[in-house]
């Protein structure tokens, strides 16, 4: 392969621009290519959504995400690539609960997002009424999906496993992931998995037990088993830290936003709002739809970015002595069914799931508020949001004092929805990039994932697209001359 020369901007200081960069720079280090490489952001922080708040008191509080998937193992490898593998900490295994009817029900055992995979928790729990159950079992005996194309998730499950299962169960899981409606939510951009189990044994039931591995046997007698999601005990934000600190003195540019990129005879001109205009050969954009399609301005084939909808979120932390809690729940929290008057969409009891994140003797809660459909409550002030928190939680958990402090974190216009079509609609948005901006590459939470080992994945991948683009294009000078 030839040497890797030329000029690169990565747009956009989140996790998947981070990853780039680093990424970038750590081949240009190992390989000796001349790369000059330049991280753009906007804001005056790099992390995007990734914020941590500690404080004496010895809370570690997450804004945004709180944790990863472990069996996505690109999170870990960067993690321990920064030198924080030591900090790696899995949650604490414990119930989950939905909250259907103003009751809080355990989910299920064996169930994968909401799909049953053992009959008799299923059988069993009163999250369901029989006609309910029989309605399920259905799904034994219908036939594959014979649709063509896409189709929302509210539509694939509903036939398969009926409107009862969707709604006290898969619908909050699934909801509470994207924050938005699973009867507008693309199938094939977010568990296209699910369509092709079900292709494949004709049952979704059957299917998710055939593809779901034994559960591991426990090491050490009274070992606790490992659970399904990795944190930093540092809390996310070292990370970004982490990442900050290797990148090349100088390559990132805080604070300054760009305006436009425009196509030249050899290369871009990238137009920053302070008037300055850099060099590129290659482009990462790797910023929300709404800011790339600023960006593509005088590109018409980003236009269907501008349709694109997103939801407003809010994550509300409440801290209390363990005594303020008159209606202590086993378990390590709860999501919402929208068949109750609540507000909260879910609730994760911190010190429970992630005990490293809160003093002994406390208790620390981590709500959410804000739907696709219902989002008026994060324009709110903190006060009203924090009032109508305390009275979700009041109902399930008889709290009888004021919290010892709060924190309300706002995410506006923050969850982009994959609606019906999303994976087309991007597909054929990278070919016209490919044809009309050769070099320029899109990744980020709006486009292909939205968990931090997604967004990491994607910026990966737009690096070994940079590269292989900056190898051909040095190829044909090299013949050119």
């Amino acid at each position: 392969m030839s040497e890797a020369k030329g000029r690169v901007i990565v747009i956009g200081g989140g996790i998947t621009g981070l990853a780039a960069t680093y990424y970038l720079q750590k081949e240009s280090k190992e390989k000796g290519n001349t790369l000059d490489i330049k991280l753009i952001e906007a804001s005056h922080r790099l992390g995007g959504k990734i914020q941590t708040a500690t404080n004496d008191g010895g809370y570690v509080i997450e804004k945004g995400p709180d944790s990863f998937l472990a069996r996505k193992l690109s999170a870990s490898k960067l993690i321990k690539e920064v030198g924080l593998g030591d900090k790696l900490v899995y949650n604490s295994s414990g119930k989950s609960y939905v909250l259907v009817k103003g009751r809080l029900h355990p989910m299920p055992g064996g169930s994968i997002m909401g799909i049953p995979t053992q009959i008799t928790p299923f059988i069993t729990t009163g999250l369901f009424s029989p006609m309910g159950k029989m309605r399920a079992a259905a799904d034994f005996v219908l036939p594959a999906t014979q649709t063509e194309g896409d189709l929302s998730l509210g539509q694939f499950f509903r036939r398969r496993l009926g409107d009862e299962v969707v709604e006290n169960l898969i619908e909050p899981l699934l909801s509470g992931i994207y924050a938005g409606d699973i009867d507008n939510l693309s199938l094939m951009s977010t568990f296209p998995q699910f369509y092709q189990v079900e292709q494949k044994h004709g049952s979704l039931i059957k299917g998710m037990r055939h593809a779901t591995p034994p559960k591991p046997k426990t090491g050490t007698e009274g070992q606790e088993p490992k659970g399904m999601f990795l944190t930093i005990s540092s809390g996310l934000q070292s990370l970004v830290e982490k990442i900050e600190e290797k990148l090349d003195s100088g390559s990132v540019i805080k604070g300054i936003r760009v305006e436009k990129i425009e196509k030249r005879h050899k290369g871009y001109l990238v137009h920053l709002n302070n008037g300055t205009v850099l060099d590129a050969d290659s482009i990462i954009l790797a910023t929300p739809h709404q800011v790339t399609v600023d960006i593509l301005q005088d590109y018409h084939f980003a236009t269907p970015l501008k349709e694109m909808p997103s939801t407003s979120v809010a994550t509300v932390a409440l801290a209390f002595p363990e005594d303020a809690i008159k209606k202590d729940i086993d378990g390590t929290g709860f999501v919402v069914s929208r068949k109750n008057d609540y507000t909260i969409t879910a609730c994760t009891w911190t010190h429970k799931k992630w005990p490293h994140s809160t003093p002994k003797g406390k208790v620390l809660l981590r709500c959410y508020v804000g739907k696709s459909g219902d989002e008026a409550i994060v324009d709110q002030t903190d006060e009203e949001i924090i009032k109508v928190v305390l009275d979700d939680l009041t109902k399930t958990m008889d709290i009888d004092s004021q919290p010892e402090f709060t924190m309300v974190t706002r995410w506006k216009d923050s969850m982009p929805q994959y609606t019906v079509g999303h994976k087309e609609r991007i597909e054929n948005l990278k070919q016209h990039m490919r044809d009309e901006l050769p070099g320029v590459f899109l990744a980020g939470s709006s486009y292909s994932g939205l968990g931090i080992p997604d967004c990491i994945d994607q910026g990966e991948e737009a690096v070994s697209h940079v590269l292989n683009f900056l190898n051909e294009h040095n190829k044909d000078l090299v013949g050119v001359n």
